[in-house]
Formats: C-alpha cells, sequence, structure tokens
C-alpha cells in the first residue's frame, strides 16, 4: 500500500520472495520528474543521508552514480556548507560525510525506474485501499476502489499472502485493523508545532558564495528559527525557514523573505535581495513525530507488516525519511534472507522498527527539548537527562573540534551508530576540555 519510497523499495525487496508484487497507489505517477498530490511535503528540502546512501547503493547497485548523473548536488558536510549551530558557526573543515539535496521529485522518479522495470512487480495507479481482508490472527488482502471522488464507488478485493503498508503518515491502517477483529498499535507521539516555508530561486551566479553551496541554522532550544538554502540539480536554490507553534513562517512572497530576517544573522537575507524567485513559497506544518508500536504484544494479524512513515514519522526537519525508508527495506531484505531464523510477521516488524530506532532518538530527543513540544512521548527519564546532558556537550564542542564533529555528522547521517559518540577521543574531548575556538562570523571559504 504506497508507491512512495518506502513502497517502492520494500516491492523491490519481496520480489526476490514473492510470485508476484503489487503495488496500489492513489496517485497516478508523473512521467518524469514532477511533484506528486501524494507528497505533500514533496516541494520542500528533501537530502539522502550518508546512511540512505549506503543502503540504496546496497539495493540498487550504481544507485549513487544514477544520481550523480542526473545532476543531483553531492554536498560534502562541513566543507561545502555555512552552518550555524547551538549559537556557533562551523568550521569548515574537510567533508566526513556528504548528502544528496536533489529534489525528492528527481530521486523518487530514479527509485521508480528501477524498481518498475522488475517484471514481477506491477502497478495499480489512481486507486484507494479502504480496508483489510481477513481477520484478527491474519490479514489476507485489501479492499480497492477507484478513486473516481464517489464514495459509493464498487470496491474490489484484492487477494494477498502479505500486506505491507507504506501508505505514510496518514495511514488508516490501524483503524483497518480494529475492523477485522484485530488490535491497533499504541501511538507515541511529539509534536513540537513546528512549521515551514519553502520556496525556489535562482542566485544571480547559480551558486552561492564561490565555494559555498548551501547554508543551514540549525533551530534549538536557544535558536527557535532555523532554515537555508539547498542545492537543486538544475543550478537553482530551495529556501526554507522555520518557527514554532505560534509563529509559523507566511508564504507571501514579501513576508517569505522578511521572515528569513529572524535568523539571527544577515547571510541568507541578503542572498536574497539579488536572488530570483523562481516558484510561489509554499507551507508544511504536519512535523510531529510518531511512532506506530506494531512490535509491542496485542492482537497482531500474521501477514501484515508497516514500513516507512506508516511505521515511524519524524519531524521533516531533520532530513531523515528517505535515508530511513531505504534501511528499512534493507532490514527486511536481511530478515528474509536470514536462514537461521523463521521470518515471522512479529520478528520482521521488529526488524523494520530498529531500522528507524536511532532516526527516532535523533529527532524525538531533540524535539522533546523544544519549549512547547507536547505529547505523550515527551517525558524523560535519568536516563534521558544524562544522555542529554552529554549529547549536549557533544553540540557544544562539535563546531569547532574536527573529531567531535566528524563523530556528531556521522550518527546524525546515519552512517554510524550512536557509540560512535564514546569513542575515547571524542568522549575526551567531550568530558575534560573547554569547547574549541570556531569562526566568530561565517566562513566564506573552506579551511
Amino acid at each position: 500500500m504506497g508507491g512512495s519510497l518506502a513502497g517502492l523499495l520494500a516491492a523491490h525487496v519481496l520480489a526476490g520472495h514473492a510470485d508476484r508484487v503489487t503495488v496500489v497507489e492513489r496517485d497516478r505517477f508523473p512521467e518524469g520528474t514532477e511533484s506528486r498530490p501524494g507528497v505533500p511535503q514533496g516541494r520542500h528540502p528533501h537530502v539522502l543521508l550518508q546512511g540512505g546512501q549506503v543502503a540504496m547503493e546496497s539495493l540498487l547497485p550504481g544507485f549513487s552514480a544514477q544520481l550523480r548523473e542526473a545532476g543531483a548536488p553531492r554536498v560534502g558536510m562541513p566543507s561545502d556548507m555555512v552552518l550555524w549551530q547551538s549559537g556557533r558557526w562551523l568550521r569548515r573543515v574537510a567533508a566526513t560525510t556528504h548528502i544528496h539535496t536533489g529534489s525528492r521529485a528527481q530521486l523518487e522518479a530514479l527509485v521508480r525506474q528501477r524498481v518498475l522495470a522488475n517484471p514481477l512487480i506491477s502497478v495499480v495507479e489512481g486507486t484507494d485501499v479502504v480496508g483489510l481482508l481477513g481477520d484478527a490472527s491474519r490479514v489476507r488482502g485489501v479492499l480497492l476502489r477507484d478513486r473516481s471522488g464517489d464514495a459509493r464507488a464498487e470496491q474490489r478485493p484484492l487477494e494477498a499472502d502479505l500486506v505491507v503498508d507504506a501508505s505514510g503518515s496518514g495511514t488508516k491502517a490501524p483503524r483497518w485493523l480494529e475492523a477485522i477483529g484485530a488490535e491497533g498499535p499504541h501511538e507515541e507521539t511529539i509534536d513540537t508545532g513546528l512549521a515551514y516555508a519553502s520556496r525556489v530561486y535562482r542566485g544571480r551566479d547559480g551558486v552561492l558564495d564561490g565555494e559555498t553551496l548551501g547554508y543551514y541554522v540549525y533551530p534549538g532550544p536557544e535558536q527557535l528559527h532555523g532554515g537555508g538554502a539547498l542545492p537543486l540539480e538544475d543550478g537553482s536554490h530551495l529556501v526554507i525557514v522555520s518557527g514554532l507553534r505560534g509563529d509559523e513562517p507566511p508564504t507571501g512572497a514579501d513576508e517569505f523573505v522578511t521572515y528569513t530576517k529572524r535568523l539571527g544573522h544577515p547571510l541568507l537575507d541578503r542572498w536574497l535581495e539579488d536572488a530570483e524567485p523562481l516558484s510561489p513559497a509554499f507551507g508544511y506544518r504536519r512535523t510531529a513525530n510518531i511512532r506506530r508500536r506494531y512490535d509491542l504484544p496485542g492482537r497482531r494479524p500474521a501477514g501484515f507488516l508497516a514500513t516507512g512513515d506508516a511505521l515511524c514519522t519524524f519531524n521533516p526537519i531533520y532530513g531523515q525519511g528517505m535515508a530511513v525508508a531505504a534501511m528499512s527495506a534493507v532490514a527486511l531484505r536481511d530478515a528474509l534472507a536470514d536462514r537461521r531464523r523463521t521470518p515471522t510477521t512479529r520478528r520482521v516488524q521488529r526488524a523494520l522498527l530498529g531500522a528507524s530506532r536511532q532516526a527516532w532518538d535523533i529527532s524525538a530527543g531533540a524535539d522533546r527539548s523544544m519549549p512547547g513540544a507536547v505529547g505523550n512521548a515527551t517525558g524523560s527519564g535519568l536516563a534521558d537527562r544524562v544522555a542529554g546532558w552529554y549529547l549536549g556537550r557533544v553540540q557544544e564542542r562539535s563546531p569547532g573540534d574536527p573529531v567531535v564533529g566528524r563523530a556528531f555528522r556521522a550518527v546524525l547521517t546515519l552512517s554510524e551508530p550512536v557509540t560512535a559518540l564514546f569513542a575515547p577521543a571524542v568522549a575526551r574531548a567531550v568530558l575534560l576540555g573547554p569547547p574549541a575556538p570556531s569562526p566568530t562570523e561565517p566562513p566564506a571559504t573552506r579551511e
């Protein structure tokens, strides 16, 4: 259910274990790289983190080269960016990780082209899933209805040995499970009320400032507004600004530019003075973290799995969604290929949740500390407070200390586990020394 990244990559994996895989998608796929209505945040910045790149390459060998050939910018962190974090500018030392910052539509089109070339995978487009077939012991398929706009249109069954929910954060599967006598998952939520707005611009010279590919100001408890500019595949830049509940960025042309002045430094709005707007500003406000705990005990039917945003939705400001979709597909592949264990529904579902755990810990952990955060998962115990204290010291030292910065970026980009922050050299710098000096002004060039 769902033909976005999580659904396409899950279908790719399942085609190695099934006679037939059907992807049911509400939209009709575009011919090229246009945004789809079913991806409401598709017009906003998307990055493919290092951990996601590794996972994608494992699933679709040669995909990184395809991205580069299509012009997707590969941005070195921190060398190619002017970055502000926790009240400090980051030193532009040699890149220790890279992100792809091309449009979501471009990346999804490339994945779709690769995955749907498999003759075992078929697509039913322009069709809604409106319910599940089966009972509390086993899901046996789905009910479909054409998207004609008529709620009374005829429903038709599509039987299946396995149903995978990749329908996104607005999934209705918990309700459908209850309708067949099963139990919906417990949901954990943290919502800061963060909202953002984005607009495409083209700079006077096509780039920001010579060696600088992009700017970014990370929001935090002391810097409530965030934003920046990230390069796209056509040489333009996607500018984003964000604020919290009650101070949402406007989408009017003049008001959008004025809002960039809240970032604490005139870097971005100075650049906008000479840049040409290429699109209207679009807003987005659904940024809560939501984790659906299908792994917990309950009346869980066999034959049903959830993945992607239908399982775990992150505040999009952290750029984790596409990486976790790819990492979840790798987890699905590995769980099905494990000859030592029978891939029961519950065991595979736990593997999928495990693939999203680090991203959840980062996103939810950061959002818990934001003022005004609400939800049933905002509480923190002693272990959380100790971890928060240590991570606070990591953040203070990462802008000026290359050793700490490298470890911090590796964890944030999901390419190394959280334990990398406790390596001896990192722990010494975090626990024993003061923060290393960092630039007092935005560094215009790489070191």
